[in-house]
């Protein structure tokens, strides 16, 4: 019995330590690059707005 309970508590750490690692180096990297494409992208669509108010005469 005690071999089953200390395999399964062996296996959560296991599981939630390759969660974690997972989060680190893969999922919050990707979250830092999207956010800056997000930022470029709100900056080059103010640029559009922009233009497009100017030639409406806005």
């Amino acid at each position: 019995m005690v071999l089953i309970t200390r395999g399964i508590s062996l296996t959560n750490f296991l599981v939630a330590s390759s969660a974690l690692a997972f989060q680190v180096f893969v999922l919050y990297p990707w979250h830092k690059q999207l956010d800056e494409s997000f930022e470029d992208l709100k900056k080059e669509h103010l640029k559009v707005l922009q233009i497009e108010m100017k030639k409406q005469g806005l």
